[in-house]
């Protein structure tokens, strides 16, 4: 519902912003808006890991556009409307329940996605990304709403170019989950592990809420906030994924690991629909 008024008052605030100058500004600038819009219609509709990603990354450029409808002349009723309820839908792609909700309907048969929270060493850098992209995506956008047909294409060119790359990057940690399934519990994160960890349930031993003193191996990232442990009878296997230092990853034996899910309640609960034992 929150997207769906954004589709309405951004336009508007677009439209008060763009009166009085040339027409190309005012359909160059919907003509982006549109195009952004309706890649997450279609990503709502599609939901799964992959329109998670996608409305992650262009939900929230909802926010500078209504911004910059204020900076270039918006009234200020139509203007702040479009600001706050961008504000407020973004806040909201961003929630653990949307998350879960979103991959959830990927799921095959009888298992539970529980997704994972971002590696505390990767904010900084998608965030980054993310910013470059905007820029050049609305560099291209002004550059041909001020009638810079060649600049702005060339500008586009390589928001394009650079929308596919950060969208790959994105996707990996659309796709981090601890799965629980009749059989037992799953790791699955290419960010992290090398190797989708799986322990079937009859080798769990229990789950708990990390202490800070745990040695358990840390599958988290390492991620901020609370972490799951989950204790295994027998070791399993943890392969970790290559890193600059190490091109080839890692493998360990652990009897213990951690996993950070978005939230370690909700987790812990499925993990007891499983007759598995929690502390």
């Amino acid at each position: 519902m929150l997207w769906l008024a954004a589709l309405a008052l951004v336009p508007l605030a677009i439209d008060s912003a763009t009166r009085g100058r040339p027409a190309i500004a005012s359909n160059v600038s919907l003509t982006a808006w549109w195009v952004a819009a309706g890649a997450v219609l279609v990503a709502l509709v599609v939901c799964g890991p992959a329109g998670l990603t996608v409305s992650r990354m262009v939900v929230p450029t909802s926010v500078p556009v209504a911004a910059a409808t204020l900076l270039f002349g918006a009234t200020a009723v139509r203007g702040v409307a479009a600001l706050a309820c961008a504000t407020l839908v973004t806040l909201a792609v961003f929630t653990a329940e949307t998350g879960e909700a979103t991959v959830q309907t990927a799921a095959y048969g009888d298992e539970r996605r529980l997704p994972l929270r971002l590696p505390a060493a990767m904010q900084l850098p998608i965030a980054v990304s993310w910013t470059l992209w905007l820029g050049a995506s609305l560099a291209g956008v002004l550059l041909l709403a001020g009638g810079s047909l060649v600049g702005g294409v060339a500008v586009l060119v390589v928001a394009i170019a650079l929308t596919w790359l950060l969208y790959q990057r994105l996707h990996h940690f659309s796709c981090r989950w601890l799965v629980s399934v009749p059989a037992g519990v799953v790791v699955h994160d290419s960010v992290v592990l090398g190797e989708t960890l799986m322990v079937m349930r009859a080798n769990v031993q229990h789950a708990q809420l990390a202490l800070a003193t745990t040695e358990a191996a840390d599958l988290t990232g390492p991620a901020a906030g609370h972490a799951l442990e989950i204790t295994v009878h027998e070791m399993v296997q943890v392969t970790f994924a290559g890193t600059s230092k190490n091109p080839k990853g890692s493998a360990i034996h652990a009897q213990a690991f951690l996993v950070a899910p978005s939230r370690p309640g909700r987790a812990l609960q499925a993990l007891t629909d499983r007759k598995i034992s929690v502390r």
